[in-house]
């Protein structure tokens, strides 16, 4: 079992008033999960995404396929 705590961090592309997301990848190897919350809200809820789903999204914003219509 893991003590390590979250690290949080915004993406360097975020610069968008503060409408944005925080993740703790720091904890992706040894959890197996991907914490996301608001940044506006940090102590809120968190999301824990599994790491298969959390890149599977990365890869989606990446290749454009998640923008607004």
């Amino acid at each position: 079992m893991t003590t390590e705590t979250p690290r949080w961090f915004t993406s360097s592309y975020s610069d968008n008033g503060g409408a944005c997301v925080e993740v703790a990848a720091n904890l992706a190897a040894a959890r197996g999960i991907v914490p996301v919350r608001d940044s506006k809200n940090p102590t809120g809820p968190v999301l824990g995404l599994p790491v298969n789903s959390f890149a599977a999204f990365v890869a989606g914003v990446k290749a454009g396929g998640l923008g607004t219509s």
